[in-house]
């Protein structure tokens, strides 16, 4: 089961990885880096700010520990613990691979740290400001897929390493959402309708 499995991710790798043009190979390379998330990434602080006021101040700084906690978890845990190369390095797939300015990534890849932080930062905000920004699934999801997708595209990471952390991503946003409901009950005076009642 297991080497059907990993056959499985290894068709759906090459079909991804295989399906490249010049122009895709600048756009996912570019999705792929952090730096240009920053102007999303402040255009969501800007939002939650006119939508929240003082209440989007702790629904802003639980971000910095939500991402910690999810990069440690793929990195330090999952990373260390399973050890699994990343396609980028395994003898019998790299030279089967299209690569991007020669770029192979780290070692090991299971799971994917940009799929999980994207996903949990994606959950979280659904969770908490899904009711009251319309549009945001899809924006967020839009964009959690694309980042995702490139990194498939450059043959860094299997179909599974993104695919396990949008799995992993719900429980652990959803941990940091009931946080930020206990912060608003106890120091604003507001209950949050949790939980998925935002939807």
């Amino acid at each position: 089961m297991l080497k059907y499995f990993q056959s499985l991710d290894e068709q759906w790798l090459l079909r991804i990885n295989g399906a490249h043009t010049p122009t895709l190979d600048v756009i996912m390379w570019y999705l792929s880096q952090i730096w240009v998330w920053v102007p999303f990434y402040l255009l969501i602080i800007i939002v939650l700010a006119l939508k929240f006021r003082w209440k989007a101040l702790p629904l802003v700084l639980l971000i910095f520990p939500l991402i910690v906690c999810s990069d440690q978890l793929a990195s330090g845990l999952f990373k260390n613990y399973f050890q699994r190369l990343r396609p980028s390095h395994e003898p019998h797939l790299e030279h089967l691979l299209h690569f991007v300015n020669d770029y192979h990534g780290g070692t090991c890849g299971f799971v994917s740290s940009h799929a999980l932080n994207v996903f949990a930062l994606s959950f979280y905000l659904l969770f908490t400001a899904g009711r009251r920004i319309k549009g945001l699934l899809v924006v967020l999801f839009v964009w959690a897929t694309a980042v995702t997708y490139s990194r498939v595209y450059l043959g860094v990471h299997y179909p599974s390493d993104v695919l396990v952390p949008l799995v992993l991503s719900i429980p652990l946003a959803y941990g940091f959402s009931k946080l930020y409901a206990f912060i608003l009950a106890k120091y604003y005076n507001e209950k949050q309708p949790f939980p998925f009642k935002n939807f």
